[in-house]
């Protein structure tokens, strides 16, 4: 008996034993690695690339009247080298003058053409008041020589003294209208005069503002500082060349190297985690060993779509702490977004989660010699870590992949979760509500797989 005994102890650890030794075996045809779970201090952050400006900066500008003369776009023909310190005053950049010059060219000539209608009116306006003039003091004699003839005609007939009276009259009325037309041509000829006159002065005036226009053309320093070139809509600085618009002539920044900021773009799926004032870790790419720190001090509401990318981002602004002589526009940042921090938890690497109908999350736990499919409750998340509120703790090993024989075990459910699953259960039948027939049909189903698995289950055994 006590052998018979023993025989059946023996087989039974000998089919344990190549039980574990074939399952062993299976997982060992790949590769498992195997994290623990840490405990410590837990950041949700969102980590990004950035590039310093000033946050305050002096706009240099080009000519800002060129809209005014129909000139549109006007090239950077020399300008000086980006970085260098520059005084107030000091020599900038030189603008293309081709188009301005045909400009001038062509309101000199306008000028020349008004000038010399204005003379030739002036002449002829001098001439007719002249005449004017001379026919009204012909017209004067007239009257005397009508008077005196009047006069000797005292003792001629009534007939002839009549006649002498109409001839002095009509010598009289000759002169009056004459005298009347002289005012009203001296007028219209005052008026043509300043009609002439103010063609001419507008095409002077043209021909000066274009004169000032060119002195425009020679861009200086409104202040000290160091010179920045302006960025254009492709991202790249403006340089000789490169072409200014009429409606933003700006062609570079002296820029306030007391505050900087970095300018970086957060993608749409994490924009709405980021709000003014988190803190920011910020590394430099330039100087790798320094770190500075730093605020979020503004989110864009609209989002952008930027160059080689088909992905919408939103602009977000870091003012950085402090001031550091370093700190140069247009360096690399890496910008580390703190959302929230926790003190204590435990949390494992992303990889190891996975997930049953989007609504059981589990991992594979290392349970001595076994496996174990374990359900986890999660809590906050970064982009590589989340945090385990439930289901296992500090220390234990979990596998970044599903090991081989094991993916069709059954999870080992938390009784915390329950609750919650079969609330979210019901509230799915209530928004999606079956007819008797779907419902009777489903229970057969459910009848019918339940038969099935208690036969698989009767026949391995």
């Amino acid at each position: 008996m006590n052998r018979k005994v023993l025989m059946g102890v023996g087989a039974v650890i000998i089919l344990l034993i190549g039980y574990f030794v074939v399952r062993g075996g299976a997982s060992s045809d790949s590769t498992d690695i195997l994290v623990s779970v840490e405990h410590g201090k837990f950041q949700v952050e969102v980590e990004t690339t950035g590039e310093l400006e000033a946050k305050n900066s002096v706009k240099i500008y080009g000519p800002r009247k060129l809209r005014e003369h129909r000139i549109y776009q006007v090239k950077i023909d020399k300008i000086v080298e980006e970085g260098t310190e520059v005084e107030k005053g000091g020599w900038i950049a030189s603008l293309d003058r081709s188009e301005l010059m045909t400009k001038i060219q062509d309101a000199q000539l306008e000028v020349d053409k008004e000038l010399s209608q204005y003379t030739q009116i002036e002449l002829d306006t001098t001439l007719q008041m002249r005449q004017s003039r001379d026919e009204l003091i012909n017209l004067e004699y007239a009257i005397e020589e009508k008077q005196i003839i009047l006069d000797q005609s005292k003792f001629e007939p009534p007939a002839t003294i009549k006649q002498n009276e109409i001839n002095y009259k009509k010598a009289a009325r000759a002169y009056t209208q004459a005298k009347e037309n002289y005012i009203i041509k001296k007028k219209q000829n005052k008026a043509k005069m300043q009609e002439v006159s103010a063609n001419l002065r507008k095409s002077q005036n043209k021909l000066n503002a274009l004169n000032d226009l060119m002195m425009e053309f020679n861009i200086t320093a409104p202040e000290d500082g160091m010179l920045i070139y302006k960025k254009g809509f492709d991202g790249k600085p403006m340089k000789e060349g490169s072409t200014i618009s009429a409606w933003d002539p700006v062609v570079a920044t002296l820029p306030d190297l007391s505050v900087m900021i970095s300018k970086t773009f957060v993608n749409e799926v994490d924009v709405r985690k980021i709000k003014k004032g988190q803190f920011v870790e910020v590394g430099l790419d330039a100087f790798p060993e320094k770190r500075l720190t730093g605020k979020v001090i503004k989110v864009a509401n609209v989002g952008e779509q930027r160059p080689n990318s088909d992905a919408k981002v939103f602009q977000v602004n870091i003012q950085i702490d402090g001031r550091d002589d370093l700190l140069r526009p247009s360096m690399t940042t890496s910008n580390k977004i703190i959302i929230s921090t926790l003190d204590t938890a435990n949390f494992v690497a992303m990889e190891c989660l996975h997930s049953q109908n989007d609504s059981i999350t589990y991992v594979y736990l290392k349970n001595g010699l076994s496996v174990k499919k374990q359900e986890v409750e999660i809590g906050l998340n970064n982009m590589n870590e989340v945090v385990i509120l439930d289901g296992i703790e500090e220390g234990d090993r979990l596998y970044l992949s599903i090991p081989t024989g094991y993916e069709d075990d059954e999870i080992s459910l938390l009784p915390s979760l329950n609750g919650k699953r079969n609330k979210k259960q019901i509230e799915e039948k209530v928004e999606k509500p079956e007819t008797p027939q779907q419902e009777k049909g489903v229970r057969g189903q459910g009848q019918r797989e339940g038969g099935k698995k208690s036969n698989k289950k009767q026949s391995s055994k």
